[in-house]
Parts: structure tokens; C-alpha cells; sequence
């Protein structure tokens, strides 16, 4: 059986997709982990009630400091995380050999992915500005709620959407709907 000879070009492009679609793995799962992480902890700052949301005004102002200072934290990594995302995310679709004309799957999930950039754009810069209150300043507990809030109102809950959108690649990537057979 004779084998077939690569091109050093197509060996490289094969490379280069291979690791775009590996750090692109890597980096989701890290930015997934992070917003659900951040989430969890801001959650601690409120009371809920069945009609509203509110501060905890039992908690200890140091343990509310201490929040923020976590939030600052993971908000740093989904900052790194989905830079490595977007980046991984071109390079995969530019390089990979997959059409997206006979994958839909691949179509739709860039689609749902990069429709929300904006989003994540507007909410990261007000990320940044956590993370330089918290690492820049000695801000007090007030200004990191202010810029709390106006993270949770960003955009009328559409980075809510938008993670509803990531979840929903997830399970394109797995089950691959709309992929055309290929015809013997």
C-alpha cells in the first residue's frame, strides 16, 4: 500500500488547527469555569427575597471586601481566558479543513459565539475597572457596589443570554446537527 506524501505547508496548516482547537478547548473551559466561579462568589454579596434582590446588610464589611477581591480575581481570568478564546476560536476557523458549508454545527456555533462579543467587550471593560480598583486604589467597599451594579444591569441581562448561547455550543459541538453526509 503506497503512502501518501504530505506537503511540510499541510503538515504545518494541520499543526496549527490541531492546536488553535486545543488551546480553544482549554481556554473555554477555563472561561466557563471562571464566570460560573465569579458568579457564585457575587452571589454571596446578596439576600434574596421572593419579590427582590438585595446587599446582605448582615455581612461583614470585610467579608463583602474580601468578595470583591475574589470577583477581581476570576474576572482577571476570564479577561486572559477569553482573549485566548476569540484568538484560538479565529485561527481554528480559518485554518481547519472543515467547510462550514457542510458543517452547520460549526456554522451556528460561531455564529452564537461571535454575535456576543460586544457583550463581553462592554462587560469586561467594566471588569477591568474592578480589577484596577481593586489592584490600582484603595477604593471602599461603596465603589466596588457601584461598579458591581452596573455590571449585574449591563445591557438588560444580555451577557445572561449570551452564556445561555455558550452552553448551547457546547452541546453543537457534541451532538453536530445539521452535518452534511457526504455521499459515496
Amino acid at each position: 500500500m503506497p503512502t501518501r506524501q504530505t506537503s511540510p505547508v499541510s503538515r504545518a496548516r494541520t499543526s496549527l488547527w490541531h492546536t488553535a482547537l486545543f488551546v480553544l478547548v482549554v481556554s473555554s473551559i477555563v472561561w466557563l469555569g471562571a464566570i460560573n466561579v465569579r458568579a457564585l462568589i457575587g452571589n454571596d454579596i446578596f439576600k434574596t427575597s421572593a419579590t427582590e434582590i438585595r446587599f446582605d446588610d448582615t455581612l461583614d464589611p470585610r467579608a463583602e471586601r474580601e468578595a470583591y477581591r475574589l470577583i477581581a480575581i476570576t474576572s482577571i481570568v476570564v479577561l486572559v481566558s477569553y482573549t485566548l478564546v476569540i484568538v484560538s476560536g479565529v485561527v481554528f476557523l480559518v485554518a481547519s479543513p472543515f467547510a462550514l458549508k457542510e458543517h452547520g454545527w460549526l456554522m451556528m456555533s460561531a455564529i452564537l459565539f461571535y454575535l456576543f462579543v460586544p457583550v463581553e467587550v462592554y462587560t469586561l471593560h467594566i471588569d477591568w475597572k474592578i480589577i484596577y480598583q481593586e489592584f490600582y486604589t484603595t477604593a471602599d467597599n461603596s465603589a466596588f457596589r457601584e461598579l458591581f451594579i452596573a455590571r449585574i444591569k449591563a445591557l438588560a441581562g444580555a451577557p445572561f443570554i449570551a452564556l445561555l448561547c455558550y452552553y448551547t455550543i457546547i452541546a453543537l459541538a457534541v451532538f453536530q446537527p445539521f452535518k452534511r453526509l457526504q455521499s459515496a
